[in-house]
């Protein structure tokens, strides 16, 4: 268990705002490319049958990440870590900006996976430097970042590629994380792990993290259903968008920017877990994505009544996954300082698969029985994760 005092001061709002700023920045190179695989795809001369392997290696990038390089936060000091996978973050955009060949992007691709975990490396780091009493608080804000940093990442791409080139998107980007590398060079104190072990024996002890650790499992399994219902909702609605209400790719942009006020909650979520309603507050976040998904179908099909609504759905769905992810690390990053970045990196691998899954079903649901049989999928995964929410036991 974890030896910190439970009176320390708080971190400085600064330095908070810092690591939130970071974790969106940082964050956001992950989905930079989903907007645009078709004119990648078609500058590097990948078919149509495989464009979706832009998005797919990036993904399984961040899993191997996530598994094999945020448990060293258990090991390593931390600012160093961070400082140097944002410059292998920095490689990997210029190889990506530079690429004149589909194999040459695809490995940028999986490279910008790997290295973009730097973000589970910072979210742990904010939970040290917090005390107990304010954990969730400094979560919550650090997270709030993240969510933003995931949903402007498309927006901004579709922009930018419109206005430049999608190779602008990258190189950019490329920019800003050596601008960040710098200022968090110089402003983030030092945290050396009390954790000591070999890279294999820590790599070794996630399987055990995994069997000893029920609340893990039970956090990790919770979003991972939930997860898949988010990526159901946003791989379905820019199609449904496009194809019932003739949205332009900049009104489909314009719809993602509307579900960026669900992610205002992940403040508010981390100060009810630290007031003690994480039960209460996980089963308002499940209902929640539930609802977003039954709301839908409150207006008739195409009308303007119906955009409305599904602009409303986003928003709520933001906030049910963005509370549900703030109680979840609040939970687990309470367990113990020493094993916070091996449990968070076992959290995200878990529910990211989820997320992968809900991606790959939801297209197949949606061209084989379109947004009805989409969005029961989506309304059935909160209920999943429900229902193994009534078998928790209240002690947990």
């Amino acid at each position: 268990m974890s030896h910190e005092s439970h009176t320390a001061a708080p971190p400085p709002a600064w330095l908070t705002t810092l690591l939130a700023v970071a974790c969106g920045l940082t964050v956001a190179n992950l989905y930079y490319a989903q907007p645009l695989v078709g004119p990648i795809a078609a500058s590097l001369g990948l078919s149509q049958q495989l464009a979706g392997l832009i998005v797919t290696m990036t993904q399984l990038g961040y899993v191997l990440g996530l598994l094999l390089i945020v448990p060293l936060g258990d090991l390593l000091e931390n600012r160093r870590l961070i400082i140097v996978q944002l410059a292998t973050v920095v490689g990997a955009l210029l190889l990506a900006t530079f690429s004149t060949h589909a194999v040459m992007f695809l490995v940028a691709a999986l490279l910008i996976g790997v290295s973009a975990v730097v973000v589970q490396v910072m979210v742990p780091f904010a939970a040290h430097l917090a005390p107990e009493r304010m954990r969730g608080r400094v979560v919550g804000n650090v997270m709030s970042g993240l969510m933003l940093g995931i949903m402007l990442a498309r927006p901004v791409a579709s922009f930018i590629a419109d206005f430049i080139s999608w190779h602008a998107v990258f190189a950019l980007s490329a920019v800003v994380m050596v601008l960040l590398a710098i200022v968090l060079a110089r402003k983030l104190p030092l945290r050396e792990p009390t954790h000591q072990s070999s890279y294999p024996a820590l790599l070794a002890s996630l399987w055990h993290l995994w069997v000893g650790t029920p609340q893990l499992r039970r956090r990790a399994l919770y979003h991972a259903c939930l997860f898949a219902a988010f990526s159901v909702f946003w791989t379905v609605t820019p199609l449904l968008l496009a194809q019932q209400f003739h949205l332009s790719q900049s009104g489909i942009a314009l719809f993602a920017l509307a579900g960026v006020g669900g992610t205002l909650c992940a403040p508010f979520a981390g100060r009810l877990a630290d007031a003690g309603y994480v039960r209460g507050g996980t089963l308002a976040a499940m209902l929640l994505v539930a609802v977003a998904f039954a709301m839908t179908h409150l207006a008739a099909p195409g009308s303007q009544l119906a955009l409305g609504v599904l602009v409303v759905a986003g928003i709520v769905l933001d906030a049910g996954i963005s509370t549900n992810l703030v109680l979840g690390q609040r939970t687990l990053f309470a367990l113990g300082a020493e094993q916070r970045s091996r449990l968070n990196g076992l959290y995200m691998a878990v529910f990211f698969l989820g997320g992968a899954l809900g991606s790959s079903l939801g297209a197949w649901a949606y061209a084989h029985g379109g947004w009805p049989l989409a969005s029961l999928l989506g309304f059935a995964l909160p209920l999943v994760a429900l229902a193994y929410f009534a078998t928790e036991p209240r002690s947990e």
